[in-house]
C-alpha cells in the first residue's frame, strides 16, 4: 500500500487537511446550545459522543479534523472504519506517527450533529495525553465544529454557547474589541502586538485554544523578537511526536487593540521541534490558552471575526514552575487508611490501670486500603531547584507539604510549584521502594 503523509502540527494543536462537506446541525427548537466544559491547564475539555460511544476531546481553534487517541479499549464500541492508511507529523522530533482515516461517523456534542463526518484514529498506545492531565482525554476537535458556528467561549462560567449562523443577533458591546481573522490552512490567525526594549512590535499568532502556554513567538532577530536577559531551557509540552523544549521567559507587554497584558510569559520553542509550524511564513508564534482564558470569546469563522471581552482571569498574576518538577498521573498506588477507631470494653485485670467499672477500654484500629493515583516526576529542568537537592525522574511523589498526595489532584499538586519564590516545597517520595524525604525552596529565574 502506498503510504500517504499527512502533516500535523500540534500542542493538543494544529492540522492540515482537505475537507468535506458534512455539517454540524443544532438539533432542537432554539437553534442554539448549551454546553459545560471543564478547564484543565487551560485547555478547553468538551464531551464529545462519536458513533455512540462518551468520550472527552479537547477544543481545538487550530484543528481541522478530529483526531481520535488513546481508544485501544473503545474501539471496537466506536465502530471505526479503517478505510486508508496515513502518517501525521506534529510537533516534537520523533518520527511520523500512523493512523487510521475513518469515513463517515456521527459526531454528537451537546445537542450539535454531524452524521457524515471523518476522523483519524491513531492506537499508538505511547500517544496518551491523559496522564499529563489528570484525567481521560480522547481526542481533539476544532474546525469541523468551528465552521458551522458563532460560537461563544466563556470562560468565566466554564460554558460554550453554539448559535445556527443565520439566527444569531449581534449584540454592540461597549468594552469589548472586535478583530478580523485571517485563514491560512483552515486556521485562524489575529494580529497583535509585543513590547521588547520599550519597543511595540506587530506580530501575527495563531489562535490556539489547545496550547496551554500563554504565548509561543518564534525567534526573530529581524523583527525584535529575541529571548529576554532572564531565561531558562524548560520543557515546553509533549506534542504528536514527542517532547517540546525551548526558552522560557518574560516580555514587557503583550497587547491587543486596547487590551493590555504587562509582564506576560512567552517561550521561543526550538526551531527543531516546529519546522512544520513556521510553514506559514508571516506567523510569529501562537496565541495559546493562558492568556485566550483571559477573555470571553465569540467567534465567527463564517464573517471572519473575534470579539473578546476580559474575563474574571484578566487580572490573574502569570506565573510559571518554580521547581523544576513536571509530573505525570502514571497508574495507581495501594494506599492504606484508617478506617475507624472501634472502642472494647474488657474485663478488669488491675486496678493499677486506668479502667472503666468492671472493665478496661481498648481501641481496636481497622485499616482498609484503596487506590490512589500516582504522581511522577517526568520532567527535571536542569539546576532547578527540585534538581539541585536531588530528585530524580520517575520519583513518585507521596506527600506534600506533610499531607498525602493522593487527597488532591494533578493540577493541585503542580500548582504549589507555581506559588511566590521562597515558598518551601516539601517532598516525601518512592524510589524503587525506597522513601526518601526532600525539601526546597522555589526560586525565581524571571524577576
Amino acid at each position: 500500500m502506498k503510504k500517504k503523509y499527512f502533516f500535523l502540527w500540534f500542542l493538543f494543536s494544529f492540522c492540515t487537511f482537505t475537507f468535506s462537506q458534512s455539517k454540524f446541525v443544532i438539533q432542537n427548537k432554539k437553534n442554539a446550545d448549551k454546553i459545560k466544559f471543564k478547564l484543565i491547564n487551560n485547555l478547553i475539555l468538551i464531551p464529545v459522543e462519536i458513533n455512540g460511544v462518551e468520550l472527552s476531546f479537547i477544543l481545538d481553534t487550530g484543528v481541522s479534523k478530529p483526531i481520535v487517541f488513546n481508544i485501544l479499549n473503545v474501539s471496537e464500541t466506536l465502530k471505526i472504519n479503517n478505510t486508508e492508511k496515513i502518517f501525521l507529523r506534529g510537533l516534537g522530533e520523533g518520527e511520523p506517527v500512523e493512523a487510521l482515516r475513518s469515513r463517515n461517523n456521527i459526531i454528537k456534542i451537546g445537542d450539535a450533529i454531524n452524521v457524515s463526518l471523518d476522523l483519524y484514529a491513531v492506537y499508538n498506545s505511547k500517544l496518551n495525553f491523559a496522564p499529563r492531565l489528570g484525567m481521560p482525554v480522547h481526542g481533539i476537535i476544532g474546525y469541523d465544529f468551528f465552521k458551522d458556528f458563532i460560537v461563544e467561549i466563556n470562560y468565566s462560567g466554564k460554558y460554550i454557547k453554539i448559535y445556527e449562523n443565520d439566527k444569531y443577533q449581534h449584540i454592540d458591546c461597549k468594552n469589548c474589541e472586535t478583530l478580523s481573522l485571517d485563514f491560512f490552512n483552515k486556521k485562524p490567525y489575529i494580529q497583535a502586538d509585543v513590547t521588547v526594549d520599550a519597543e511595540k512590535i506587530p506580530v501575527k499568532l495563531l489562535i490556539d485554544s489547545g496550547g496551554s502556554d500563554a504565548l509561543w513567538l518564534f525567534k526573530d532577530k529581524a523583527l525584535g523578537l529575541t529571548v529576554g536577559e532572564k531565561s531558562f531551557e524548560d520543557f515546553l509540552g509533549h506534542g504528536l511526536n514527542g517532547s517540546v523544549y525551548g526558552q522560557r521567559s518574560k516580555m514587557e507587554a503583550f497587547s491587543i487593540k486596547s487590551f493590555k497584558l504587562p509582564n506576560a510569559n512567552v517561550a521561543f520553542p526550538d526551531s527543531t521541534s516546529i519546522s512544520f509550524a513556521k510553514n506559514h511564513k508571516d506567523r510569529n508564534g501562537s496565541l495559546a490558552g493562558n492568556i485566550l482564558k483571559r477573555f470571553n470569546i465569540i467567534i465567527d469563522y463564517k464573517r471572519a471575526t473575534i470579539q473578546l471581552k476580559k474575563s474574571k482571569y484578566f487580572n490573574e498574576p502569570f506565573s510559571y514552575n518554580k521547581s523544576g518538577i513536571e509530573l505525570e498521573h502514571n497508574g495507581i498506588r495501594l494506599v492504606q487508611e484508617e478506617k475507624n477507631i472501634v472502642p472494647d470494653i474488657r474485663s478488669q485485670r488491675s486496678n493499677k490501670d486506668h479502667t472503666t467499672p468492671g472493665g478496661r477500654l481498648v481501641f481496636s484500629r481497622e485499616y482498609r486500603y484503596s487506590i490512589k493515583p500516582a504522581f511522577v516526576i517526568v520532567e527535571l529542568r536542569k539546576d532547578s531547584p527540585a534538581e539541585k537537592v536531588g530528585l530524580r525522574i520517575n520519583d513518585v511523589i507521596l506527600r506534600v507539604n506533610s499531607k498525602d498526595a493522593s487527597d488532591y489532584t494533578l493540577q493541585e499538586v503542580t500548582q504549589f510549584f507555581y506559588e511566590k519564590a521562597g515558598k518551601t516545597i516539601r517532598l516525601k517520595i518512592d524510589r524503587d521502594g525506597e522513601m526518601l524525604n526532600f525539601q526546597f525552596k522555589l526560586e525565581s529565574v524571571l524577576e
